[in-house]
């Protein structure tokens, strides 16, 4: 019965974690299978405590350029190795895996916005010109981990979206 309680675990895991039919099924709580696991490029299971973690960093794409024209900004981003929540506080810094959100500055503003939903940011209702968008990769006390800049041109006033 021992025999199947396990095998049965594991392709729970597996279902749930997205894993493809040809995964591996060793255990993913042992230091050595996490990292095979990542050198496969499958992420560890989120259903355990990871024991250490890679560090954090921010993946930004450009804005498209058909969307410039009307007046309208969309940044894609992904953060690696930290999942994007609206989680904070102090005692968030103790999950695992890591959590955090993103602040964004918009033309070296004297304020940022914090954003936890992980969507791709949209910002409409800038003036025609250059324009810098600063988006950094925060943990849950707001402690900045990574950060990028995007410069870009709004080629058009778009009109309301």
């Amino acid at each position: 019965m021992g025999a199947a309680a396990t095998t049965f675990a594991a392709l729970a895991t597996a279902c749930s974690a997205g894993a493809p039919p040809s995964a591996p099924t060793s255990p993913a709580s042992e230091p050595e299978a996490q990292v095979a696991a990542g050198a496969a490029g499958w992420e560890p299971a989120p259903v355990v405590p990871l024991l250490s973690q890679p560090p954090a960093s921010l993946v930004v794409d450009a804005p498209l350029p058909d969307q410039l024209a009307m007046g309208l900004v969309v940044i894609r981003y992904r953060a690696e190795n930290l999942r994007i929540v609206p989680v904070y506080g102090p005692a968030a810094l103790d999950v695992s895996p890591r959590i955090g959100h993103i602040h964004v500055t918009v033309d070296d503003a004297p304020w940022h916005w914090a954003d936890g939903s992980g969507d791709p940011l949209i910002i409409q209702g800038l003036p025609p010109g250059p324009h810098k968008v600063l988006v950094q990769l925060a943990d849950p006390t707001h402690k900045v981990i990574d950060s990028k800049t995007v410069d870009l041109v709004i080629t058009a006033q778009g009109g309301h979206h």
